[in-house]
C-alpha cells in the first residue's frame, strides 16, 4: 500500500515537473534570445564583461551632441554624434555595437575618427542603453531603424557620405543596412555571422557539447513570434548578396564564439568589387583591436580615407 502511494506521489511530481519543464522550455527559453527588458530575466543573464565608463576628456577637444529619434514603430532611440574638428569632413559613419555593449563602447573610437577627419555617430540598438525596445530582433526591425537614422543624418543634420561599422551583431545589422539601404556609401563589418539560426546552433553546440538543430530552431522561431519578426530574415548573408558598396570584412582567426569560415562565406557572396577580408590570426571574438593594434586601425583608415577619396 504505501508502495503504491510512493509511486503515485513519484508519477504526479514527475508530470508535474514535465509540463512545468515544457511550459518554461516554451514560453521562457525562446525570451533568452530576444528579450532585453526583463527585470527577472536579466537577472540569469552573464554581467556585462566590458567596461562601459565614459572617460573624461577636455571639453574643448571634441564637439559631441546627443540625438535621438523615432523608428518606425515609435520607439525613441538614442545615438551621440560625434564631430571632427576638420572643416570639411571626410564622411560621417555610424557605429553599431555587440550584444554586451552601449554605444558608450565606441567613446575611444569616436575621438579616433574625429581625428582622422570623421563625423561618427554611435548608437543604442533597439532595447541597449538609453534606446527604448523590449526586444533585440537581430537586424529585422533594427535595419528599419538604421533607415530612420540615415533620413536624420542627411535630412536634420545635413550630413552625407555615410558609412556604417558594426561589431558582432552589430557586423550583422552593418550588414543587412547596406544590402537595404543604397544611401549608406560603405562599409565595416567584423567578427559576425551568416543567419541567425546557424549562429544560435554554434551557441548550443558551445555550451552544452552538442546541437538539435530542430530544438534549437524551435526555440528561434518562437522568439521570431514572440518578438514578432521572421527569423529567416535575420540573415546577414540573404543581404550580403545586395551588396554593392565599398565593404571591409574583418575577422579573428582564433574566433570561438563565431568561426571565421562565417565572414568568409559572407565575403564571398558580397556583389561589390570594391572589397576586402582582413583576418587578424590570433584574435579571438572580443579581442581585434587589441590584436591587430596599429597596424588594424591603418588598414582600416586607408579603406576609410579611400571612401573619402571615392566620395570627394
Amino acid at each position: 500500500m504505501l508502495k503504491n502511494r510512493i509511486t503515485k506521489i513519484f508519477k504526479r511530481t514527475f508530470l508535474i515537473l514535465f509540463v512545468v519543464g515544457l511550459l518554461i522550455f516554451y514560453f521562457i527559453f525562446p525570451r533568452f534570445i530576444i528579450e532585453r527588458r526583463n527585470p527577472i530575466l536579466e537577472s540569469f543573464k552573464t554581467q556585462n564583461i566590458y567596461n562601459d565608463t565614459i572617460h573624461q576628456e577636455d571639453a574643448s577637444m571634441l564637439k559631441r551632441k546627443k540625438l535621438t529619434f523615432l523608428t518606425y514603430d515609435n520607439l525613441e532611440q538614442s545615438a551621440l554624434l560625434t564631430y571632427t574638428h576638420i572643416a570639411k569632413p571626410k564622411g560621417t559613419i555610424i557605429l553599431l555595437h555587440g550584444s554586451s555593449h552601449t554605444k558608450v563602447h565606441f567613446y575611444d573610437l569616436s575621438k579616433f575618427l574625429a581625428t582622422n577627419g570623421f563625423n561618427s555617430v554611435a548608437v543604442d540598438i533597439r532595447g541597449f542603453g538609453e534606446s527604448e525596445g523590449q526586444f533585440f530582433t537581430f537586424g529585422v526591425k533594427e535595419s528599419k531603424d538604421v533607415k530612420k537614422l540615415v533620413d536624420v543624418l542627411i535630412h536634420r543634420e545635413g550630413l552625407n557620405n555615410i558609412g556604417v561599422w558594426g561589431q558582432s551583431v552589430g557586423g550583422a545589422l552593418a550588414l543587412q543596412s547596406m544590402g537595404s539601404d543604397h544611401r549608406i556609401a560603405y562599409g565595416i563589418s567584423e567578427s559576425t555571422y551568416t543567419d541567425l539560426k546557424s549562429n544560435i546552433q554554434g551557441f548550443f553546440k558551445r555550451h552544452t557539447g552538442f546541437n538539435l538543430a530542430l530544438v534549437s530552431n524551435f526555440l528561434v522561431d518562437r522568439a521570431g513570434h514572440i518578438g514578432d519578426f521572421d527569423p529567416n530574415d535575420a540573415s546577414p548573408i540573404k543581404y550580403s548578396k545586395q551588396i554593392i558598396q565599398p565593404t571591409l570584412i574583418i575577422h579573428g582567426g582564433q574566433d570561438e564564439a563565431i568561426d571565421i569560415s562565417n565572414s568568409e562565406t559572407i565575403f564571398s557572396t558580397i556583389k561589390s568589387k570594391d572589397k576586402e577580408f582582413i583576418e587578424v590570426e590570433s584574435a579571438g571574438h572580443i579581442n581585434l583591436w587589441e590584436v591587430g593594434g596599429k597596424a588594424l586601425l591603418d588598414k582600416i583608415l586607408r579603406f576609410l580615407n579611400n571612401q573619402a577619396i571615392t566620395y570627394n
